[in-house]
């Protein structure tokens, strides 16, 4: 049976790749909703890993939901409305849910196009990378449905009220430079620079304190939907758990040996 998600390790950086290109990776089956959860639970019981890299095989990022399970009313889209509202619960949406448990950053590196509940699996990520030859869809409308994966709560933060509404209400597709106006991308490389543009960024990241960078994403997911005093509680009691770290003592350490070898200026 083909692993719908590859697992890949170099060092502190996981790279997980959507393994599905005869569906053009979509986000259907048992399998790859199982898939997200293990991993995303084995990566939040390892502070090795520091950083998370996720892609699509073959020429595009994920095509979103199976359209000839849609159209034959398998796999999650078969049933009554009661029956289809149960396996939207148990299926898609464990993925917006597991990811949301991720305690490692995560870069979307978008190497095509991600159409649907594949531009929301993208918006799911912390950042978003794309090729100069992806696409991004929020098309739903275009197939009479809505966003079942939670992309009207996560396009909206990205992008805005306003483009997020133009987005999903047209279903039109957008280029990659369209997105990097947008701000739904921080940055558009050639093809051939995808990968490793995602782990030079990975890497990046991974060189900081981990714990640190954990607690970082906890506070910006957290603001994303709490009040500023609630916000600053959190960050309190972090701060404190921070300030006994072995880690802030070795940065600390390793901050001040650096400043006594920097060549001081003349004058």
């Amino acid at each position: 049976m083909t692993d719908p998600l590859l697992w890949e390790r170099d060092g502190a950086i996981v790279t997980l790749t959507l393994n599905l290109p005869e569906t053009r990776n979509a986000l259907s089956g048992e399998a790859l909703f199982a898939a997200f959860e293990t991993h995303c639970a084995a990566i939040n019981a390892d502070p090795s890993i520091r950083c998370v890299i996720l892609t699509g095989a073959g020429p595009g990022f994920s095509a979103g939901g199976n359209i000839n399970e849609m159209r034959d009313g398998g796999g999650i889209f078969g049933g009554t409305p009661a029956e289809i509202q149960d396996k939207y619960r148990k299926g898609i949406q464990r993925i917006p849910l597991a990811l949301s448990r991720l305690e490692a950053p995560i870069i979307a590196a978008v190497n095509g196009a991600a159409i649907g509940a594949g531009c929301d699996l993208a918006c799911m990520c912390d950042i978003r990378i794309a090729s100069t030859t992806a696409i991004f869809a929020e098309s739903f409308v275009k197939l009479g449905i809505i966003a079942g994966d939670g992309g009207a709560w996560y396009l909206p933060r990205i992008i805005g009220i306003s483009r997020a509404s133009e987005m999903a209400f047209t279903g039109d597709a957008i280029d990659a430079a369209t997105a990097l106006a947008y701000g739904l991308v921080s940055r558009v490389v050639a093809p051939e620079a995808l990968m490793d543009e995602a782990r030079v960024l990975a890497g990046r990241i991974a060189v900081n304190p981990p714990q640190a960078v954990r607690w970082t994403k906890r506070l910006i997911r957290e603001g994303q939907h709490s009040s500023l005093p609630s916000l600053l509680d959190m960050a309190a009691g972090l701060q404190a758990l921070a300030h006994h770290n072995a880690e802030h003592k070795e940065a600390i350490a390793a901050f001040f040996a650096a400043r006594a070898v920097r060549p001081k200026k003349d004058g």
